[in-house]
């Protein structure tokens, strides 16, 4: 038989429950086991809960050298290394470059282009999610895919002083010998030149890549007596380098009241794990960006795009090598091993090759 001592500890714990007072109980033992987990708070074992998922990430990323690399020098994300090493062996970029980053968010990619084109290089990044853009950067949100979007990323360029650093006086020394209105292009503010620029004039559609005759319509000067420089530029092909990072968005559920650009929604790098879909909506976005090179890459100008590998990329790589003059694939040692990423690096755009050759 139970002792009346046991047999009331019983009953209290089997009805009283949470109701009877642990601290009145008395216990031999200093630290007894049962009473510890008896007086340990749920919300200490609620506060380190987290998802499978949300943990193995905060592994890699701590475990990741590219990653703590990438905190440590200020940049946006890992990939910038991605960029710093095809660059150091492929020399994409100089000075005064003009350089057109698709996809650019978060914006480690044209952090390197801003600092590998300076002095007096520019930048323009086009991306659907508002993100805050680097330093000397100009952006233009919106679905790239969109002709719309297009023709105002073409008209953006094609005016030289658009996106250009501006001259800094710090002080009244060095505002002598200028005219009154140079001053005011001084004090004028960036929005208000990119507001009252003229872009109009500037076709919405380009059509395919002209010939002899159409130039000379352009220039009103015989074809073979322009330099290559003045047929790029009758042409609209100002470019030096075209940048394409860009993954398929996610559709956006949450985050709607998010108005900051310092704190956007995030919803980049969004492979599915569907391997055939990534690879698909890869190659349509890939093939974006090569048209949009087609109509604004200068001759001998370069072209970079990320792709994920399947069955339709050799047809990719079979287009650009009409274009361009060397077409490389690429793995950065930066890319992680486990991705299907892959990056096409197209060199030295040729001056001849036509719309219907190329596509």
């Amino acid at each position: 038989m139970l002792s009346p001592r046991l047999f009331r500890q019983l009953t209290d714990s089997l009805f009283l429950g949470s109701q009877s007072n642990p601290a009145a109980r008395f216990c031999l033992a200093a630290k007894c086991a049962a009473c510890c987990a008896r007086n340990r708070p749920i919300a200490a074992a609620i506060r380190h809960a987290s998802s499978s998922s949300s943990t193995r990430w905060k592994s890699r990323q701590g475990n990741d050298f590219f990653a703590r690399e990438a905190k440590v020098q200020g940049l946006k994300s890992r990939a910038a290394f991605k960029i710093l090493e095809m660059n150091e062996k492929y020399k994409l970029f100089k000075a005064g470059q003009t350089v057109v980053d698709l996809g650019f968010a978060p914006g480690s990619w044209s952090q390197v282009a801003v600092n590998r084109t300076s002095p007096n290089g520019r930048v323009i990044g086009i991306d659907i999610i508002p993100t805050q853009p680097p330093k000397g950067v100009s952006t233009i949100q919106g679905n790239f895919l969109s002709p719309t979007i297009q023709a105002e990323v073409r008209a953006y360029v094609q005016d030289p002083d658009l996106g250009r650093p501006r001259r800094e006086m710090s002080s009244a020394a060095d505002s002598a010998g200028l005219s009154e209105e140079d001053l005011e292009e001084v004090e004028r503010g960036y929005i208000d030149i990119e507001r009252n620029a003229n872009l109009e004039g500037v076709e919405a559609e380009t059509i395919g890549q002209p010939g002899a005759e159409q130039t000379e319509r352009a220039s009103g000067t015989p074809a073979k007596k322009l330099s290559m420089k003045e047929r790029d530029k009758l042409l609209g092909r100002v470019v030096d380098v075209v940048l394409s990072d860009m993954s398929e968005p996610w559709d956006q559920t949450t985050g709607f009241y998010k108005k900051s650009l310092s704190d956007p929604y995030s919803r980049m790098m969004n492979t599915s794990g569907i391997t055939f879909k990534d690879h698909v909506g890869s190659m349509d976005l890939c093939m974006a960006a090569l048209t949009f090179s087609f109509d604004t890459l200068r001759t001998g100008g370069h072209f970079l795009c990320k792709f994920y590998q399947g069955s339709e990329d050799k047809a990719l790589e079979t287009k650009l090598k009409r274009l361009f003059a060397k077409v490389h694939r690429e793995k950065p040692d930066s890319s992680r091993s486990e991705s299907k990423e892959g990056y096409f690096v197209a060199l030295r755009r040729k001056e001849n090759p036509t719309r219907e050759e190329v596509f």
